[in-house]
């Protein structure tokens, strides 16, 4: 245990809160639904890029992606591609029209409500399917980042990761719970910084110690350099980028923007500062293995970056460095949290159980609240003996919304006559095939119910059998009324 680097995490950590309490007086004494979930759609393209980023890139960019590489090679380099190249249209494609559409559409705070109010439709079912996705798969998301944050705690100070996945938690529903979007946003773009910042710092330094001529005896596997080995881990590795078009934590942050104007600049920062950490994640797990050699427990654990940090440098920047691990886990926890807790308070609670009559004020509330029980739950997901390694919570909640979600938000910028009932129909359909894939078809079924395992990522039959599903169904009902079309020119054509 090394009190310097313990002292640098309750700084951070301190920090963190910090920003939570600020914005609580801010929105306080002039708050409202839309701020406290949207930030009052005044984030500009520094802090829209970098918390976009952020909030993606949880703690398995430092942990389990590199571990991933570490262990079994370059096979896995298909992720970071898929990503990138996911990403990258994300922003250049979606992005701007998710924005403009969010507005013209009564101006949509949520996913769900953009859905509804894009279709002018009555009916409260899309917002309920929605919303019970969004709540299993955040749940699910969240338990990867307590557990990462247990992880690093028990690493570095030998505290129990049981105890150390409360205390990370406090901190993180702490300022969610008191500043809304806004401090969110302004946490994530510090600790974007911060990720940016390790992940650039440790391997440049970690290189300079490697022995290069053990560097051809790395590893034991000899397909580790061989990124086509198995064509199942190239298609299922793309199909990571599938999921970037319907993960409301990212996409929610290109409706908080402030103008289009500022959209190409938030999309070239965005899209560049991924770019930087995917290429940096993988250099951590090469030279990590060059370094510190192939250890079993390194591997399980997914600590090849906390153990190369430690190694090389001493205590005061080792623990800056490993705040990191700590940002990238809070940053996507808190932004999971939130966008959960609007969900279940705008999609559900204000419609179905209140009837359209809540306050402004009564909405916050219930929004704490909500955070504060999916934290909970997904404590205890991550405090199971049983649950699955980061990566493989990461990857769960990751398949579902890309299948569930991804295929009808495009369809609904992209196809004027997409209909509310095909929305229905690719997300429930989508959801339900992710799933079974996953329990029925995978080696990763949390259930250990595989019947054959496939080798496929169940993002790709969740997502095209979503995608065919919301076709289907919608060129088998009638055309949309003329003020859905009329929404739809508007929104194109929309400008501000």
């Amino acid at each position: 245990m090394d009190w310097s680097e313990i002292i640098v995490f309750i700084i951070y950590l301190a920090f963190m809160l910090g920003i939570g309490v600020f914005f609580f007086i801010k929105t306080k004494k002039n708050g409202s639904e839309k701020t406290y979930f949207l930030g009052g759609r005044q984030m500009g393209p520094w802090v829209t890029a970098l918390s976009a980023g952020a909030s993606d890139m949880s703690a398995w960019v430092l942990m389990g992606l590199p571990t991933s590489i570490y262990a079994t090679g370059l096979g896995n380099i298909w992720i970071p591609i898929g990503l990138i190249l996911g990403y990258a249209i994300s922003w250049i494609v979606e992005a701007p029209r998710l924005r403009r559409f969010s507005i013209v559409a009564n101006d949509s705070i949520t996913i769900p409500q953009y859905l509804k109010n894009r279709f002018l439709a009555k009916s409260n079912a899309l917002q309920v399917i929605c919303a019970i996705v969004f709540l299993l798969a955040y749940t699910v998301y969240s338990a990867s980042s307590f557990k990462a944050c247990g992880t690093l705690f028990n690493t570095v100070t030998g505290m129990d990761p049981t105890l150390a996945m409360y205390l990370a938690a406090i901190i993180i529903v702490g300022y969610t719970f008191l500043g809304g979007f806004s401090a969110v946003c302004w946490t994530d773009f510090f600790q974007g910084l911060l990720i940016l910042g390790g992940m650039l710092i440790a391997p440049i330094f970690a290189m300079s110690m490697v022995d290069m001529s053990q560097a051809s005896h790395i590893s034991s596997n000899p397909d580790f350099w061989n990124a086509f080995s198995d064509w199942k881990s190239i298609v299922s590795g793309l199909g990571w980028g599938l999921g970037y078009f319907g993960m409301p934590h990212i996409i929610i942050r290109f409706m908080s923007m402030r103008s289009q104007k500022d959209m190409k600049k938030s999309a070239i920062i965005g899209i560049s500062w991924t770019l930087l950490i995917l290429v940096f994640a993988v250099a951590i797990g090469i030279i990590g293995l060059m370094l510190l050699g192939y250890d079993e427990t390194t591997s399980k654990n997914s600590t090849v970056f906390i153990i190369m940090v430690r190694k090389i440098f001493p205590g005061i920047i080792s623990g800056i460095l490993l705040s990191a691990v700590l940002a990238a886990s809070m940053s996507t926890a808190d932004s999971q949290l939130l966008s959960a807790s609007s969900s279940f308070s705008s999609d559900l609670y204000k419609p179905v159980f209140r009837k359209g009559k809540a306050s402004d004020k009564e909405m916050q509330w219930v929004g704490r609240l909500v955070v504060l029980a999916i934290a909970v739950i997904a404590l205890l997901i991550a405090s199971n003996p049983g649950s699955a390694s980061i990566m493989g919570l990461v990857s769960n909640a990751w398949g579902l919304f890309g299948a569930a979600i991804g295929p009808s938000i495009i369809l609904s910028l992209f196809w004027k006559r997409f209909s509310f009932a095909g929305a229905i129909a690719g997300i429930s359909v989508g959801a339900v095939a992710d799933i079974c894939w996953l329990l029925f078809l995978s080696a990763d079924s949390p259930t250990n119910t595989c019947v054959y395992n496939t080798g496929i990522y169940e993002i790709i039959p969740g997502f095209f059998a979503g995608l065919i599903a919301a076709v289907i169904v919608t060129l088998a009902t009638k055309k949309p009324a003329k003020e859905v079309e009329d929404l739809y020119d508007k929104a194109v054509s929309y400008k501000d």
